[in-house]
């Protein structure tokens, strides 16, 4: 027993030796040869380098109200190299975060580590329910996250933007954040600090970046007429059970984009949902045929030659008309028309015998100067440009087609502007979806006078006997046109789809705003633009009016009051 004692009294004393040895060495040699290494050992442990976020830059519409902003949030984070929660408590720390518990030890195991996200940017909240559960080691930093106040109403306008991991910052992914994410970019600045021994922070050493925050950006929309236009168009796709529908509002003035709305959307507060129905900006890159609402195009051709006139008369009996063997019909036998009538009618007949009688490309150009076949330029991703080209205009089917608005396509918003220009008297400005100054010099691409002479001649189509009574607004004079195109399914035309177009230019006497509605194939009756997209426009244009404060430009209504006094007027006694 006692040489047992002796041996481990020997051990205890060489050991104690040998650590006070090493202390000794510790204090004395290491001072000299390397004077740091207890200061950098200690700063390992003590001093991180953070980020200081920047805010990206906000979103308002054209009156200032905001569409975009971004607000505070925050990210849970672990840095291992001070401090890992109990493994008795991962379970309860990964409900917390959403993650599993099987994930938490492979996070958890590499100690050189000084930052492991946990979950990222959640809310205050949030913060405050993961803080009240005290869990020792968890760390909070502050950042951004978008927030979008007008949600689905104006999300294809705004867009939406998200967080790239590699780049460290938030970039944008639809609609004008990713148009203009130069501008709005934020960049994130660093800076050094000092930690206690709980992992939070004591004092910032240094400030090495400065954050650079985003610039704001003002849009021309309007948002009192974006929630106008939405709340209708949602509403009349939704009772014509049609796949989706698009209205969009200009202004004759500056060309500014006041309103666009697509229906289905989606709400870019809950992220962009991946392939879903709504995301996409079907006003600018989806492709229609105009139909008949391209029939003013071919009427103007027709006045720019100078041989025709609003009264011009056509003989559109028996109400159908052979062209190289294709019958083309007529709803009824109208008989006699005026140029006038055939818009107000819509006559398939009365437009095919003036296209044939103009000169070949007559049409085409008249199409061309319209802006169809070019790029809008918006400031809107992924535009449609459309597809106008002259070749087969030899052809006698391609140049009536062309006539009443097949065999060429574009986007809404392509034709709002070849509206928009006829409303200008024939000068076509550029359409822009940040706020103009003020009014802008556009192209003069037709007469004015024949523009206006156009434009005055489509009022007939809102009046009682006209193709859309329904897009009639009391208290102004509405100028418009229908139009009723087939849909193309795997590349031939569907008898069975349509979509319904109304374009309208109001009030007629001093026009101020072009509104396009185009509903993709309503399925629940009725099909045709005067029944579907008419009274949409009808809707939208009556309160859009009135919150501009647009006065009315029509007569007032003869009452039995008024129709009295002027008869007493008429016949004094």
């Amino acid at each position: 027993m006692n040489w047992r004692h002796n041996v481990m009294v020997g051990l205890f004393v060489a050991g104690t030796a040998w650590l006070g040895c090493h202390v000794i060495a510790l204090a004395l040699a290491l001072p000299y040869s390397d004077p740091e290494f207890l200061r950098r050992e200690g700063d390992k442990r003590s001093i991180r380098t953070e980020e200081i976020s920047a805010q990206r830059g906000v979103i308002r519409d054209r009156w200032g109200e905001p569409l975009a902003v971004s607000t505070p949030a925050y990210n849970v984070f672990v840095d291992p190299s001070v401090k890992v929660p109990d493994e008795d408590r991962w379970a309860e720390l990964a409900a917390l975060t959403g993650l599993r518990v099987t994930d938490l030890p492979g996070r958890f195991a590499d100690r050189d580590r000084r930052y492991v996200l946990l979950k990222r940017r959640v809310s205050w909240e949030e913060m405050q329910q993961i803080k009240a559960v005290k869990i020792a080691g968890v760390n909070f930093g502050t950042v951004y996250r978008r927030y979008y106040p007008a949600g689905e109403v104006s999300a294809h306008v705004v867009g939406a933007s998200g967080f790239v991991e590699a780049a460290s910052e938030e970039v944008g992914r639809e609609g004008a954040e990713v148009s203009f994410d130069d501008h709005l970019r934020a960049s994130a600045g660093r800076k050094l600090v000092l930690r206690d021994r709980r992992g939070e922070n004591v004092r910032v050493l240094r400030y090495l970046a400065s954050p650079r925050v985003g610039k704001d950006l003002t849009l021309s929309i309007d948002l009192r007429l974006q929630y106008v236009a939405y709340r209708e168009l949602k509403s009349a796709v939704a009772g014509h059970d049609a796949v989706a529908g698009t209205a969009v509002i200009l202004d004759v003035e500056t060309g500014d984009i006041l309103a666009l709305v697509n229906a289905p959307s989606y709400n870019p507060n809950g992220g962009i949902p991946a392939g879903a129905r709504g995301v996409r900006n079907i006003a600018v890159t989806d492709k229609i045929e105009p139909g008949s609402t391209a029939k003013v195009f071919a009427a103007l051709a027709g006045l720019e030659t100078g041989r025709y006139s609003p009264d011009s008369m056509f003989d559109t009996a028996p109400g159908y008309i052979m062209v190289r063997g294709k019958t083309v019909k007529d709803p009824l036998n109208y008989g006699d028309l005026s140029l006038r009538g055939v818009l107000a009618k819509s006559s398939q007949v009365g437009i095919i015998k003036l296209a044939l009688d103009l000169e070949r490309d007559a049409v085409y150009k008249t199409l061309l100067r319209a802006g169809f076949g070019e790029p809008v330029g918006s400031g809107l991703p992924r535009e449609y440009s459309g597809r106008l080209s002259p070749e087969g205009l030899r052809s006698d089917l391609v140049r009536i087609n062309f006539a009443y608005g097949y065999g060429f396509n574009g986007s809404a918003l392509q034709l709002a502007r070849a509206y928009l220009t006829l409303a200008r008297s024939g000068n076509k400005p550029p359409v822009s979806i940040v706020r103009s100054d003020g009014p802008v010099v556009g192209e003069q691409v037709f007469d004015p006078q024949l523009a206006r002479t156009v434009v005055e001649m489509l009022e007939a189509v809102t009046e009682s006997g006209g193709t859309a009574h329904g897009a009639a607004v009391p208290g102004y004079r509405i100028a418009g046109k229908t139009g009723t195109a087939r849909a193309l399914t795997d590349g031939k035309y569907d008898d069975k789809k349509h979509v319904a177009l109304f374009a309208g230019i109001a009030p007629l006497t001093d026009p101020k705003l072009v509104t396009v509605i185009v509903i993709w194939h309503p399925s629940r009756g009725l099909s045709g633009g005067g029944a579907v997209a008419a009274p949409v426009y009808a809707r939208i244009a009556e309160r859009s009016l009135r919150l501009l404060g647009i006065p009315g430009d029509a007569p007032p209504p003869m009452t039995a009051t008024t129709l009295a006094v002027a008869d007493a007027g008429r016949n004094p006694t």
